[in-house]
């Protein structure tokens, strides 16, 4: 432990970066075991009493109700993190999200309990939701809060890089239990990997329960500057804030969205099979861990605005090419499109993140803003990539107005990055106003 001038304790930060990256790796976890349980296992368990069709489609809706829940764990989390503090509530979020994926895992099927099976399911994954929704700003905050001002952006970018880490497990655990016999896998197979998280939840428990709270949020207790509603504080003082940093969202979870989500799914469409798909996610998925890394150093060297500026640029520039490559047909291409789109692009537009983001915000009011931004953000470009793009391959028989689609949320996200405070003055300015040693 070292001490920082206010006298806040200032962990080891390799203990920090641990700590800050479990809990967004059970998310990545738990994004993929699901989003693959509802395509394979969900369908036949919890909606037997459906058609093939309609089962399908009813159990993506339950995937989508996470999603739908998460600026509500934004609202609840960040505002007690802002009032009570970060550590409190990140270990709040570990467990809801730890004890929800288990029951996920333990949820009877639809022959043993009837109606209240696909009720079960939609509760528990309305509680990922909330969980997630707390947990992902509380995470980047752990990190960015903790960390020396120029180790800011890199330890920033390793909560993000913690859910390509997720994606990575879930792949290959689903692949070790597909290999069951169809119906040991339906009865029980699938449920292996959900039971499984409860190890990574109490290892990242046990980790976070020795971190002290952050000494910026120290800093905010000790001079009472702690806001009663900060939400409302955010939306009556910050509100343009607020509005370009979810502008900035939405380019880059339209990308993630986009390739991750819709992409892969009309892969089938031009003649790949799963095995190649799901290679060429898993590929993808590594890559991407080792460009968040890349990334997230460049911020602390440049500066998170200028990275996301050439990333949002970056990311309308190229995705003509990335979706050309789709369209060879090859499953070498397919592979390489992902492996560029997640490695190389997303990363640009993801890492600066962690501590742009809470730039914008003073650190009474960051966790409730950046879990705002992130949140809404994430549940309307993510909840309305897939759909436009699929629209668009339906009207126009044709990629082309995809990427033109894609590359203008690049854009956007771009232009709102070049009006919104730089990390380096956000970060002098608060820590100045706290007391701390800045950095110009």
């Amino acid at each position: 432990m070292t001490t920082t001038n206010s006298g806040a304790e200032r962990p080891a930060l390799w203990r920090v970066c641990v700590a800050a990256v479990a809990g967004s790796t059970i998310e990545g976890f738990d994004f993929l075991a699901y989003g693959t349980a509802s395509a394979l296992v969900f369908g036949k368990v919890f909606f037997a009493n459906l058609d093939p069709t309609t089962a399908t489609i009813a159990s993506f809706a339950t995937f989508a109700t996470g999603l739908l829940a998460r600026p509500v764990g934004g609202v609840i989390f960040g505002h007690y993190g802002d009032r009570v503090g970060r550590k409190t509530m990140l270990s709040i979020s570990l467990i809801l999200m730890g004890l929800s994926t288990l029951g996920i895992g333990l949820v009877p099927s639809y022959q043993a309990i009837g109606a209240y099976a696909p009720i079960l399911l939609v509760l528990l994954r309305m509680a990922q939701g909330v969980a997630f929704g707390g947990e992902f700003g509380g995470a980047i905050l752990m990190a960015v809060e903790h960390a020396p001002p120029r180790w800011k952006g890199i330890l920033g970018a390793l909560p993000l890089a913690g859910v390509p880490m997720g994606l990575v497990l879930s792949a290959l655990s689903f692949s070790l239990v597909t290999r069951l016999p169809d119906s040991d896998f339906l009865a029980w197979g699938w449920r292996l990997p959900f039971i499984a998280s409860i190890v990574l939840v109490a290892g990242g428990y046990y980790i976070r329960s020795s971190i002290p709270e952050t000494p910026e949020f120290v800093e905010v207790q000790k001079q009472r500057r702690t806001a009663r509603v900060p939400s409302l504080e955010i939306l009556r003082e910050h509100w343009t804030r607020l509005l370009f940093t979810i502008g900035n969202k939405l380019g880059e979870v339209t990308l993630y969205y986009t390739v991750t989500v819709f992409l892969i799914a009309y892969a089938g469409k031009l003649g790949f099979s799963k095995a190649d798909t799901l290679h060429a996610l898993l590929i993808g998925a590594v890559c991407q861990v080792l460009g968040m890394i890349v990334a997230g150093w460049l911020c602390s060297k440049v500066g998170g605005r200028l990275i996301a500026c050439l990333g949002g640029l970056a990311m309308a520039l190229s995705i003509s090419a990335l979706i050309a490559m789709i369209d060879t047909h090859d499953p070498f291409y397919l592979t390489l499109a992902l492996a560029l789109a997640l490695g190389v692009v997303h990363p640009l537009v993801y890492a600066p993140q962690a501590a742009f983001y809470s730039a914008q915000f003073p650190a009474e009011l960051r966790y409730s803003g950046l879990s705002l931004a992130i949140q809404l953000g994430a549940a309307v470009g993510g909840g309305m990539a897939p759909i436009v793009a699929t629209q668009l391959s339906t009207q126009y028989a044709s990629l082309t107005p995809i990427a033109v689609y894609v590359g203008g949320m690049g854009l956007l996200g771009a232009l709102c990055a070049c009006f919104m405070r730089g990390s380096e003055a956000g970060e002098s300015r608060d820590e100045h106003a706290l007391g701390t040693a800045g950095t110009h």
